[in-house]
């Protein structure tokens, strides 16, 4: 990612935080609605799901201009993905999500660079999420 863009997305992002709750409810919904199979890997009808997902958020975003910092947490993340069973196919669909959820609450904010940095940093957190996810070393530690 350049500079410029992770300075789009952590400013995008400081918009998101008064409003996380909302961002994670709408994330979730959107996710059970594209590939509803996935609704059991998570207990989004938990409030805690929520404030989980807007904290790894957090700390990634926060992370993200010194991407060496936060690859063991993505990497610890993907980890515990493979133990709630989710697979590499279904990171798209998180993104997909993800990124429709960050448009529908910064309405004309979320403008293309905008989108397109988030969609950057998505791919290489997820990519790390995704290698761990699909090492086999992983799903010996997750079982």
């Amino acid at each position: 990612m350049t500079p410029e863009q992770v300075e789009l997305l952590q400013h995008s992002f400081a918009r998101v935080v008064p409003i996380s709750e909302t961002t994670a409810e709408l994330f979730y919904g959107r996710l059970f609605d594209i590939p509803p199979e996935i609704r059991p890997l998570f207990n989004a009808s938990s409030p805690d799901q929520g404030r989980k997902f807007m904290s790894m958020l957090a700390t990634l975003v926060r992370g993200l201009k010194d991407p060496q910092t936060i690859l063991p947490t993505a990497q610890s993340l993907g980890g515990r993905h493979v133990g709630y069973g989710v697979v590499p196919e279904q990171y798209e669909h998180m993104g997909e999500a993800l990124l429709w959820a960050l448009e529908h609450v910064q309405g004309d904010d979320f403008t293309p660079d905008v989108r397109a940095a988030w969609a950057e940093a998505y791919a290489i957190i997820s990519g790390v999420m995704t290698q761990t996810t699909a090492s086999p070393k992983a799903r010996t530690v997750a079982a």
